[in-house]
């Protein structure tokens, strides 16, 4: 495996390890307040930091930028997930919605191949539905069934919606610099969530105000380590790696709520863990093999 490509994978599993910490951030959060809300600081966040870094010259780059378009398009798919996710969470367990959810690193991989015209190997495909089965059985999705409903099918829509956004990502990543991508991504959603923010705001105490500004800045490193690690790899090797934050959350929960795993899942995180090794043997096989050709 070259150097740049293992690179991308530590970015994009670092990450999904802090989107990990986000979400149970949120997850926390939204039991008092407003997801519009949430959204809306977090985003705030988000935005300052980079103005912050990138000053006058990453605001002026980012007004005239030629990625504003499908960054847009982007952020709009993104907004929708959301939604959709969260509408869903009010009536599926979580074990039926986060497997649902997951759907995601497969949507991914499917659309590589026409929209960025990846090659996608036999070992890519086979460590995405590896994956995947690990976090069926992670979630314990065969005991407790799912029937199509509503939430279901938002659920998936989220799910079609990330993966579309992530190969939206791809190409604007190769475009313009990681900054500027993440100026115009917090700046459109601050727009977004702050139409709507003022109408159903709630007063906060300075500890949730805190762990919201704390949620934006795990947002905003998780966000510069994700664009970065879309710059060095193609997405079908780095959707994989996506579910690790099944795994992530599995230990928060424990670490914060409580929530001690069952057996299934130990034998999905060994599964979604094997997921990476796949990709990361089959790379390195690849790389000798091609370093073999060369040398004969």
């Amino acid at each position: 495996m070259n150097t740049r490509a293992l690179y991308g994978i530590l970015l994009a599993s670092f990450s999904f390890f802090l989107f990990s910490l986000q979400d149970a951030s949120v997850k926390w959060l939204v039991a008092a307040l407003p997801v519009w809300q949430v959204l809306f600081v977090r985003s705030v966040t988000i935005f300052a930091i980079c103005a912050a870094f990138g000053r006058g010259s990453g605001l002026r780059r980012a007004s005239t930028s030629p990625i504003l378009k499908p960054m847009l398009v982007r952020n709009l798919l993104l907004l929708a997930a959301w939604l959709s996710y969260y509408t869903a969470a009010r009536d599926l367990g979580l074990a039926e919605l986060t497997t649902l959810y997951y759907a995601s690193p497969i949507v991914t991989t499917l659309l590589a191949v026409p929209f960025l015209r990846e090659v996608v190997p036999p070992s890519r495909w086979v460590a995405v539905v590896t994956g995947f089965v690990g976090v069926l059985i992670a979630c314990n999705i065969f005991a407790n069934g799912v029937g199509i409903s509503l939430p279901v099918y938002l659920a998936l829509q989220a799910a079609v919606f990330w993966g579309i956004a992530t190969i939206l990502l791809r190409k604007t990543a190769l475009e313009e610099t990681t900054l500027v991508q993440m100026i115009i991504s917090s700046g459109f959603l601050m727009v977004f969530t702050g139409v709507v923010a003022p109408f159903v705001w709630q007063s906060l105490d300075l500890a949730s105000f805190a762990l919201i500004v704390g949620t934006g800045v795990f947002a905003g490193v998780a966000q510069y380590a994700l664009f970065e690690a879309m710059r060095r790899a193609e997405v079908s090797l780095l959707a994989p790696f996506e579910y690790t934050s099944l795994i992530w959350g599995f230990v928060l929960g424990f670490l914060i709520w409580n929530e001690v795993p069952g057996l299934n899942v130990f034998v999905g995180a060994a599964m979604i863990i094997s997921a990476g090794l796949i990709i990361v043997a089959a790379e390195r096989l690849g790389q000798k093999d091609m370093q073999t050709t060369t040398d004969a």
